[in-house]
This record gives C-alpha cells, structure tokens and sequence, in this order.
C-alpha cells in the first residue's frame, strides 16, 4: 500500500512540476511577444540574430537539404524500379521537401547552431548578473534580450527552408539525371507539375512557428538558467533537446491539421 501511495504521490508531483513549467513557459512567450509589439524596438540586436539565424546557418542548412534531396531521390528510385513507378520520383521528391524535410531538416540544423547559441549567451548574461543590470540601468532585458530573437527566428528560418527547397529539389534532380540516367527535360517538367503552393505555403508556416519556438527556448533556459558555468552548460542542452522535441511535435500536428483530410 505504501508503495503505491509513493508512487501516486510521486506521479503527482511529476505532474504538477510539468504544469508549472508549461504555464512559466507561456507567459514567458506572450511577455516576449507583447514586447514585439511595442516600441522601442532594439533593431541593432535583431539585426545581429537575423545575421546569426540565417545568413550564418545558411551553409549547414543548404548542404543538409541538398544531400537530402539526393538520398530521397536515390531511395524512392530503389523503391519504385519495383513497380516501373521510375516517373513518379520527381513528385516525392518535391513533396517531401516542401511539406517535411526543408522545415524539418532547416529547424534542427539551427536549434542545433542558434538555439544553442542563444541559451549560452543570454544564461552567461544571467549567472554573470548582466540581465540585473539592464534592468537597473532602465533596459528592460524582455524587450532587449528576448523580443528581437523571437522576431529574427521568425522571420529568418522561412527565408532558409526557402533555400532548403530549392537545394533540396536541385539535389534530387541532380542524383536523377547524373546517377539514375534520367531525362532532365522530363525531370524538370514533372517536377514543376508536382509543386503546389499549399505544399510550400504550408512548409513556410512550419518554419515560422519552428524559429519562433527555437528562439523561445534558447531565451527561456538561457533566462531561467542559474548555477554558475555548469548551469549555462545544462541551459544549453536543455534548448536544443527541448526545441528538437517540440519541432518535431508541432511537424505532426500542423501536418495532421492541413494533410489529415
């Protein structure tokens, strides 16, 4: 009987610590989102991180996609030899870049690189007690650490899933005309049949909702992190494992809201 009661007591407490954290997590997003709405805006900061995001992601991002595309390509083509289904590969290709791999692919590459980035620089500003001091010199630290990040992941990553997409398609089109002897003629015009705007639409809302989540998570570990150089470091890791699991949770749910019918 006790040890069921532990056990009770200990899911409980489970609980309620992860409903605690979920509601922190919350208001910590709407206080830096309502700080994007109001002035003064911080446009050098944000600046800086739009750089950071995207045009310094770009590499890891557009060789990622485009060795993807490739091995898409190279295994729908092992696949479909099966079934004289050869014509069809183009159409996957686009397809699962577009709706997955570009935004999917393009967010864990930067929480990898930003997010981690971001936790790092906000949880040294913390444990160093450089967040107190904004705050005492009349900065408020939401406003200049938070919201320009938030705002910089939001608008940075479509830009690359964009990139993503077109090296991604360039790669499967490449293995398939340069490997697998396709006709590239052939290949470009059942590529273009195969792109639908919803499918890119749909993959650009993916990768807005992923940098806003990859910057809030940085900021929030890094904000709320304490304990010195080892509190950073496990600030750190908490961003990228965190915003990986909520990328990849949100993917199933946004493609379950718009491709489920």
């Amino acid at each position: 009987m006790d040890m069921v009661l532990d056990l009770v007591a200990r899911t409980g407490r489970a609980t309620l610590s992860l409903i605690r954290s979920a509601g922190a997590l919350a208001l910590f997003a709407l206080a830096g989102l309502s700080h994007i709405m109001r002035p003064p805006f911080y446009g050098r900061v944000f600046i800086r991180t739009f750089m950071e995001t995207g045009f310094f992601s770009l590499p890891v991002v557009a060789l990622t996609a485009l060795f993807s595309g490739g091995v898409i390509a190279l295994q729908s083509y092992t696949g479909f030899a099966q079934y004289h289904a050869q014509s069809a590969i183009a159409g996957i290709v686009v397809l699962a870049v577009t709706r997955e791999l570009g935004p999917v692919l393009a967010g864990l590459m930067v929480a990898g690189r930003v997010g981690a980035a971001m936790a790092a620089q906000i949880g040294t500003m913390r444990v160093t007690d450089q967040i107190d001091a904004l705050s005492t010199l009349s900065t408020n630290p939401m406003k200049y650490l938070v919201a320009p990040r938030l705002l910089a992941g939001m608008i940075a990553l479509p830009l690359l899933v964009l990139v993503a997409d077109v090296l991604g398609v360039a790669g499967g089109f490449t293995v398939a005309v340069v490997k697998l002897g396709f006709s590239p003629t052939a290949y470009i015009t059942a590529t273009m049949n195969s792109v639908k705007v919803m499918d890119v639409t749909v993959g650009l809302v993916k990768a807005a909702l992923f940098g806003f989540l990859i910057a809030l998570m940085g900021c929030y570990y890094g904000y709320n992190s304490k304990g010195g150089a080892e509190g950073v470091g496990s600030a750190t890791t908490s961003a990228v494992v965190v915003a990986s699991i909520l990328l990849l949770a949100f993917d199933y749910l946004i493609t379950d809201l718009f491709f489920s019918q």
